[in-house]
């Protein structure tokens, strides 16, 4: 069959291995933004080969090179961030790259008071097209800025790929679930979260990078005394799928998050609703859903030690609503945010996208 469209596929991360390990059930296909799916709504992916430099130029000289001297056709290309890829939108915007822009953006638009900075933003945004973004809240901040028309901004359900946890339940023997847990390494609050547990008996596993951006969580966890029921992993890498084995096992998810304006802790809040798991979470008013009006977990204000200790034992002494908890977040993640709505909501929109350049 011939595909409706073809797109050149960018992203942060490596492409071709993380697909390659989707196909066997090793790497959860919401990580690809939609990629293992757009095959079949007709959408053939031409992918970005993938290379790691410190040097923010170096990426986007690499990057620009990639693209510019790409030998395969393709009529769009659709990006998970534009890191990396802000020369080629400045040719797209002075009109040298004539094909669509479709990108990622995970913030909400911000203007600078820097009346020559926000010239050269206003520029940088009339060389992208559409941008998907993961909330509302992020789209109407990104209109109060004036530097984008509405019609440029949408709302995707991002969420888990429920055949990948769905595998992997199988995967592995019954037991029950015992515990906490915490992944990601992004803004995350680990001394708050710390000092909660450690007035608590709950265990807690945190898996967690030594340091990311200007965080070093070592330093935070060294210098606080922790108590025995505190287990700390420090990870290197991505690794999605051991700590999805991990995750599986545990009765309650914690995402302790700084208050950053974008939606921290997404992506292991999605990893709840696939696997069925209650959590507490930082009250993020980026996040598309509101995770108490939702009945999937308790929301606590940042930097709350006493609400998170609050939190903790009320899910201890009610397991019964804890259950329910991870049932609503399984309903959601079936209902309306799942690999399969995402992937068919920016499949339709590249094609628009094509049909309109064309």
């Amino acid at each position: 069959m011939n595909p409706k469209l073809n797109i050149y596929f960018y992203h942060t991360r490596l492409t071709r291995e993380s697909y390659e390990e989707w196909k066997n059930f090793r790497f959860p296909g919401h990580i690809l933004y939609g990629l293992p799916l757009l095959e079949n709504q007709g959408i053939h992916s031409v992918m970005h080969r993938y290379k790691a430099f410190a040097s923010r130029w170096k990426l986007m000289l690499y990057a620009t090179k990639e693209i510019l001297f790409c030998k395969e056709p393709y009529e769009v290309l659709y990006g998970t961030s534009f890191r990396g890829l802000e020369l080629i939108i400045f040719l797209r915007a002075l009109g040298l790259y004539r094909k669509p822009i479709v990108i990622w953006h995970h913030t909400a638009l911000r203007q600078s008071p820097n009346r020559l900075k926000e010239a050269i933003s206003r520029f940088f945004y009339r060389g992208i097209d559409h941008m998907f973004l993961f909330s509302r809240k992020l789209i109407q901040d990104s209109i109060a800025t004036h530097k984008v028309p509405e019609h440029k901004l949408e709302l995707i359900h991002w969420g888990p790929d429920l055949a990948f946890y769905d595998h992997l339940l199988k995967e592995l023997p019954p037991q029950p679930r015992e515990g906490y847990i915490s992944t990601g390494k992004e803004n995350r609050d680990l001394k708050t979260m710390l000092e909660a547990f450690s007035q608590t008996e709950e265990d807690l596993e945190v898996f967690i990078a030594e340091t990311c951006g200007n965080l070093n969580y070592k330093q935070i966890a060294d210098s606080l005394t922790l108590t025995d029921n505190i287990h700390i992993h420090y990870t290197e890498g991505v690794i999605p799928y051991e700590l999805a084995k991990k995750v599986a096992r545990k009765k309650a998810i914690v995402i302790c998050c700084l208050d950053f304006p974008y939606t921290v802790g997404l992506t292991t809040l999605v990893e709840a609703y696939a696997l069925g798991i209650p959590v507490i979470c930082s009250k993020n008013p980026n996040f598309e859903i509101d995770i108490e009006k939702e009945g999937i977990g308790i929301a606590v204000e940042y930097g709350d030690v006493e609400g998170w200790v609050e939190a903790i034992n009320y899910l201890h002494t009610h397991p019964e609503e804890a259950e329910r908890m991870g049932r609503n977040a399984r309903k959601l993640g079936e209902e309306r945010f799942n690999l399969t709505i995402f992937s068919k909501e920016i499949a339709e929109r590249l094609l628009h996208i094509s049909a309109k350049n064309s």
